[in-house]
């Protein structure tokens, strides 16, 4: 890799444990995957780190739930927790802030810690990010498909493979075997199928829940002054394009790219593309 070798290890935040990868040197972007069935770090991002690494210091954590993190996370404020976890590990790094990249899940993540924690965050970059009029309509069948994985029958290799081939990706052509395969095996981590981390809210406080992961319903939205860069995939099959649009009419600084025939996994599908405008628009 010219940006240097991806290093790991595991640091403690929150009394929790959270895996991280690490290239590249200069100014700080973590990078925040989504959060489909066999998702992690530094997979999600493979055809974007060697490009990045070359201008910044990338940092690329397995988010609670997933990779080699710990496999627990907050069920009453699932944003919130890992807004938290992000925030403290970069207080652990000695990070005072840094630039966000966000992928759906990880663009929640992203997001609330901005909205929390406003001096954490520098510049950000949101691909099709979650919490975004979410309790304002139905949910997409690309959605509904990944909160499924874990129910009925169970996770199985046919079902990773329908999610990715059918709702992650415009083109599922583009899709190795041993991708899908790499994803199912750690989608059935015993621990993970315990307690999977991406699941539908439940219980008498489920309607509170969802309304704290709606970000339309948070006036603080509309103050959020970081500069922002949302690219979301015209064809995207889990979360609306539309979620974009709002966003750059809400946010004081957001500017907003839609990447035709692309999906919901836009860093992956147009990684030449999603290069190029993360990181001069990360640059300033």
């Amino acid at each position: 890799m010219d940006g240097g070798v991806v290093t790991g290890r595991t640091v403690r935040v929150g009394g929790r444990e959270i895996y991280f990868g690490e290239a590249g040197s200069g100014p700080v972007v973590m990078l925040l995957h989504g959060g489909g069935p066999g998702a992690s770090g530094v997979a999600n991002y493979s055809r974007n780190l060697e490009s990045l690494a070359r201008r910044f210091r990338v940092i690329v954590p397995d988010l609670p739930g997933y990779g080699r993190s710990e496999k627990w996370i907050d069920r009453s404020d699932p944003f919130g927790h890992l807004a938290r976890m992000v925030g403290g590990l970069l207080d652990e790094l000695g990070i005072d802030s840094a630039h966000l990249v966000g992928n759906s899940y990880g663009g929640a993540a992203a997001l609330r810690l901005a909205l929390d924690r406003p001096g954490k965050v520098g510049r950000m970059v949101l691909m099709g990010p979650g919490g975004i009029g979410t309790t304002r309509s139905l949910p997409t069948p690309g959605l509904n498909a990944l909160l499924d994985y874990y129910r009925g029958e169970g996770p199985s290799r046919d079902k990773l493979r329908r999610f990715i081939l059918d709702y992650l990706v415009a083109d599922g052509t583009q899709v190795p075997e041993e991708l899908i395969e790499q994803r199912y095996r750690a989608s059935i981590d015993p621990e993970v199928v315990a307690n999977p981390p991406l699941r539908r809210p439940s219980g008498p406080l489920a309607l509170r829940t969802l309304w704290r992961m709606d970000f339309t319903r948070d006036a603080r939205l509309r103050t959020l002054i970081h500069p922002t860069l949302v690219i979301w995939g015209a064809q995207d099959k889990v979360n609306r394009p539309a979620g974009g649009r709002t966003l750059a009419e809400t946010m004081p600084n957001c500017d907003l790219y839609l990447a035709a025939n692309t999906g919901h996994w836009v860093q992956w599908e147009r990684a030449e593309l999603f290069n190029a405008l993360a990181t001069a628009f990360l640059a300033g």
